[in-house]
C-alpha cells in the first residue's frame, strides 16, 4: 500500500504557485484496508475516503471505461492491482498527471514537467475525448494560466467532443460551475476564446458567441467589435478583483447587440431591452444563481442610462434608483455601479478616463435618502403616498443639483 500526492498540488508546487488543496491516490489497497485505518468513506461513484485526522481526500487508484454519453457515462474499476501509472493515464492533461511519493520524489510518466516548461496544455491519452467536462476545464485553466496554450492535437480532440454532440450532454449545473470558476480567474477572456476556438462557445453560449464580428460606433468603441469589447470588460472586472455577480453582469450586459438587425449596424438602439430577455434565458438555461441573474438583468437594462446619468432629469434619476432597488439595497447598488464602470473601462483608451457617473449617482441617492419617507407618508392621503415620496425625492435631487451648479 503506497500513498501519492497527485494532480494540481504537484503542478502548482512545480510552478511555484500556492498549494491550497492536496489530492491523494492510494495504490495497493482495498476499501476494507482504508476502513481499518479509520478512513471515512465519502465517494459515490468510486472509492474516496477522508483521512481520520486531516480530513483530506484519499482515492483508491482506479481506471475508467466509457460506457455512456456525458461526463457520468463511465464504468469505474478500483482495485489493488491498479497501478499509479494506470490511474494517472485517465487524467485530463499531462501537467495534471504527475505524482509525488511519500519521500517527495516526482513520478511523471507522461511528460507533465516537459509541458509545464513549454507552457502547454496537452492531453494524456485519447481517452481525453470521452469526457466533455474537460473542454470546460481546459478553457478555465487557460483563464488561470494566462501564458499557456492548448496543444493543436488537444484542441482537435476538443473539437471532436463538440462535433459529436458530447458537449450537449453536460448538465446545466456543471456548466455554470465551470464558467463561474473561470470568471473568477485572472483573465476570464481566455476561457471564452478557447471555447470559441473549439466550437463549444456557439453550442453552450450562442448569445456570447454571436457578439464577435458585430460592429459598434467607433467614436464610442475604438475596439469596434462587440465580442472584443465584452472580453475587455470581463478582464477589467477581473483586474479589479470584483465579485462573481459583477463579473457575470459584465459578461452579459450587451447580449442584445448580438441580435441587432444588420441594417441597423453599427448602432444598437434598444439593445438594453433585448439584452434583458437574453440574460434571463441564459440564466434559466444554465441555472445561474438568483443573485447573479438579478444583478445582470439590472445592468443589462440600465447601463445605457448610467452612462448618461449627468444628463438625466431628477425624476428620471429617481426612477432609475427605484428600478435598481438602490433605496433598499445600497450595497447591491454599489455592485451595479461597479459593473457599469467595467463596461465603461472595457474600451481602449478608457482605462484611466474619469467616470463621473458613479459618484454622481451615489450623491443623487444620498440626496434622495435625506427625505423622511415616513413623515411624507403621514402628510398625504394613503392613495398618494408613493407619488408624494417620489416627488419629494425628485425635489431633493433637484435641490442638490442646483446647489452643485452654484
Amino acid at each position: 500500500m503506497k500513498t501519492y500526492i497527485v494532480g494540481g498540488a504537484v503542478r502548482d508546487r512545480l510552478l511555484g504557485r500556492p498549494v491550497t488543496d492536496r489530492d491523494y491516490v492510494v495504490v495497493g489497497a482495498t476499501p476494507g484496508d482504508m476502513l481499518a485505518l479509520g478512513f471515512q468513506p465519502v465517494g459515490k461513484d468510486f472509492p474516496v475516503f477522508l483521512h481520520p485526522q486531516t480530513h483530506e481526500e484519499y482515492a483508491l487508484a482506479r481506471t475508467e471505461r466509457k460506457s455512456g454519453r456525458g461526463y457520468k457515462g463511465f464504468t469505474v474499476y478500483a482495485a489493488p492491482d491498479v497501478s499509479l501509472e494506470a490511474d494517472l493515464l485517465r487524467r485530463d492533461l499531462t501537467i495534471n498527471a504527475m505524482a509525488e511519493d511519500e519521500s517527495g520524489a516526482l513520478v511523471d510518466p507522461y511528460g507533465g514537467q516537459r509541458d509545464l516548461a513549454a507552457k502547454t496544455f496537452r492531453h494524456v491519452s485519447a481517452a481525453f475525448a470521452e469526457d466533455p467536462v474537460r473542454v470546460l476545464r481546459i478553457a478555465r485553466f487557460a483563464a488561470r494560466f494566462t501564458d499557456f496554450v492548448v496543444a493543436p492535437e488537444t484542441l482537435a480532440l476538443m473539437r471532436q467532443i463538440v462535433d459529436k454532440g458530447e458537449i450537449d450532454a453536460l448538465v446545466p449545473e456543471r456548466v455554470w460551475q465551470e464558467i463561474a470558476r473561470g470568471l473568477m480567474e485572472e483573465r476570464p477572456s481566455r476561457m471564452f476564446r478557447v471555447l470559441r476556438d473549439c466550437g463549444a462557445l456557439a453550442r453552450l453560449f450562442p448569445e456570447i458567441d454571436r457578439l464577435f464580428g458585430i460592429p459598434q460606433p467607433p467614436e464610442h468603441h475604438p475596439e469596434i467589435d462587440t465580442g472584443e469589447h465584452v472580453m475587455l470588460v470581463i478582464d477589467w472586472a477581473a483586474r479589479q478583483n470584483v465579485s462573481l455577480p459583477v463579473r457575470f453582469a459584465a459578461l452579459t450586459h450587451d447580449l442584445g447587440k448580438g441580435v441587432t438587425p444588420p441594417e441597423c449596424w453599427p448602432t444598437h438602439h434598444g439593445h438594453e431591452a433585448r439584452s434583458v430577455e437574453l440574460v434571463r434565458a441564459l440564466s434559466e438555461r444554465i441555472r445561474v444563481p438568483v443573485e447573479c441573474r438579478d444583478l445582470a438583468v439590472a445592468v443589462a437594462r440600465e447601463h445605457g442610462l448610467v452612462h448618461r446619468a449627468l444628463e438625466l432629469r431628477p425624476g428620471t434619476l429617481i426612477e432609475l434608483l427605484e428600478r435598481v432597488d438602490a433605496f433598499r439595497r445600497p450595497e447591491r447598488f454599489d455592485d451595479f455601479l461597479t459593473a457599469c464602470e467595467c463596461d465603461f473601462r472595457g474600451r481602449p483608451g478608457y482605462e484611466d478616463k474619469p467616470f463621473p457617473a458613479r459618484g454622481y449617482l451615489r450623491q443623487a441617492l444620498h440626496a434622495a435618502q435625506s427625505i423622511d419617507a415616513g413623515a411624507v407618508a403621514r402628510r398625504v392621503d394613503p392613495a398618494r403616498i408613493r407619488e408624494a415620496i417620489f416627488q419629494a425625492r425628485a425635489e431633493a435631487v433637484a435641490a442638490w443639483r442646483n446647489q452643485q451648479a452654484t
